[in-house]
């Protein structure tokens, strides 16, 4: 009898501690799904530029938030709007599960970098994302290594700073549908140009 009375006063000072940390939980959640809905969803970063505003997340790692003004995005016109082009194809896109950058897309990162090369004040952002299965966690990780991989072959001829690197993981799909037709158009990297 006495042990369960000790075992009742534990649970009864336990309890308020377990509602506070769940209510806390959930506001948490609440404001990363406001952000996200406000286009303010953040991705890991590890650019040179300076450019968005550096945040500590809990693994240790730096974050960027990049706003709407740091995206000067697809306004260049002339070339960049011109179809037949290779500057106005700004979506480089990856198999399953893989970072390797397919021989159809090198001559479009060629041409971004000889552009980016051409003019020192221009800069980029290189968005890497995935599709929605494996971990939230791998996802990022995996979104990070794609962006890296462009960012490797572009870095032969563009300065370090001009580049900066962000993954968002399954976070901005392209296509919402849960089919191999949708999960090739968010297995992507994209190319947005910004102000340096």
């Amino acid at each position: 009898m006495n042990t369960q009375i000790q075992w009742f006063r534990t649970l009864l000072f336990a309890l308020p501690i377990v509602v506070i940390v769940g209510c806390s939980t959930d506001e948490t959640k609440e404001n990363t799904e406001s952000a996200a809905d406000s286009g303010e969803s953040m991705g890991i970063g590890s650019g040179t530029g300076s450019s968005g505003n550096e945040l500590a997340n809990g693994h240790g790692k730096s974050e960027q938030v990049y706003t709407p003004d740091d995206r000067m995005g697809q306004t260049f016109g002339g070339e960049f709007d011109n179809p037949a082009t290779l500057l106005s194809k700004r979506v480089i896109y990856f198999d399953y599960d893989n970072a390797d950058i397919s021989s159809e897309y090198q001559s479009i990162i060629s041409a971004h970098a000889n552009y980016l090369a051409r003019n020192p004040k221009t800069a980029i952002i290189l968005e890497g994302h995935t599709d929605e299965r494996g971990s939230r966690e791998y996802n990022l990780a995996l979104g990070e290594r794609r962006a890296q991989a462009v960012r490797q072959m572009m870095q032969l001829n563009v300065a370090p700073n001009q580049i900066d690197v962000v993954s968002y993981g399954e976070e901005r799909a392209a296509s919402m549908s849960h089919e191999e037709s949708a999960w090739r158009l968010n297995r992507r990297v994209e190319i947005i140009y910004r102000r340096k």
